[in-house]
């Protein structure tokens, strides 16, 4: 019996603003494809502006799957992502159409194209609590070096200043008494995968972050992290913590000034792309890169093209 195909996978990643959700929406109206988000901050609902989530109008132009799958005060885990991305990949190669995996979430990425196996251990609020009020008081390294002791390879990997997934890892621990290190591990799914980067020189791509940055203030940005808060989301919440709402949230309680405010989301935001050129890198053999501060999607055309006609 013949096996089945792989089925086909195009990814477009690349560090946030540098025009990812443009593109794939023209590459799928291009080719017949439909756009599966690999955006940890996009699966919330009602977190539209600060998290640059394509508009109604783009969301109508190309179909979009994982867009506003939980809301704020609940948690997607990994292993669940990667279920759900897995499932409407399959599906929309099943309806005849070209999957095509945009985010610049690293992690999500890498989980579904690599097949990261991950353990399924459900949240703990009672530990997580105390796990971060002891980070808070002993501080992160010493949260991490904890880690270190019970699972050195997830310490070897996993920066101590990201205390949340520090957290998960000693939470897996405690639950599963397995490092989290070992339960991990890489079964490749049976895709066909063609990866393009976008990129473009530092400098500019700082300058179309500060941009970016003043128009979602511009378009409301104050008044949803005001209307979140009225609904009872906790800044503490992790949804709460990405970039943007955590620093509107500050002004909103009085700490900083709006201005003072902004000024610290677009810092923040370059040292997050900083983090995503970790994830993809411009050294990455597998990842064909495009500057789009040239002329670029001729090519970018050329390759997409090659890769829907290749049987």
């Amino acid at each position: 019996m013949e096996a089945e195909a792989p089925i086909k996978v195009l990814a477009i990643v690349g560090p946030t603003a540098v025009g990812k959700t443009a593109l794939s929406i023209e590459l799928a109206r291009r080719v017949d494809g439909e756009i599966v988000s690999a955006d940890s901050r996009q699966i919330y609902r009602a977190m539209d502006i600060g998290t640059a989530k394509a508009t109604p109008e783009e969301q109508a132009a190309a179909p979009h799957h994982l867009i506003d799958v939980v809301d704020p005060d609940e948690e997607l885990t990994l292993a669940h992502y990667r279920r759900l991305a897995a499932e409407a990949i399959a599906e929309i190669a099943a309806r005849g159409r070209l999957p095509i995996l945009v985010g610049g979430t690293g992690l999500y990425v890498r989980a579904v194209l690599e097949g990261w196996t991950v353990p399924e251990v459900p949240p703990q609020p009672e530990l997580r609590r105390e796990l971060e009020a002891w980070a808070e008081r002993e501080g992160h390294e010493a949260l991490h070096q904890r880690l270190a002791e019970v699972d050195p390879a997830a310490a070897a990997r996993i920066d101590a200043r990201n205390v949340r997934r520090v957290i998960r890892a000693l939470e897996v621990y405690h639950a599963t008494g397995e490092p989290i290190s070992a339960l991990q591990r890489k079964e490749p799914p049976a895709y066909h995968v063609f990866t393009i980067g976008l990129t473009m020189p530092r400098p500019d791509l700082y300058r179309r972050i500060d941009e970016r940055v003043d128009r979602m203030v511009a378009a409301g940005l104050v008044a949803e992290v005001r209307a979140l808060l009225a609904r009872g989301y906790s800044l503490e919440l992790p949804a709460m913590s990405g970039l943007g709402y955590r620093q509107i949230g500050q002004h909103l309680r009085g700490e900083v000034s709006l201005e003072e405010a902004v000024a610290l989301i677009k810092r923040h935001t370059r040292r997050f792309v900083r983090q995503q050129y970790n994830w993809f890198r411009l050294s990455d053999p597998s990842i064909h890169w495009a500057d789009v501060s040239q002329p670029f999607r001729d090519q970018v055309f050329a390759w997409v093209d090659a890769f829907v006609a290749d049987p």
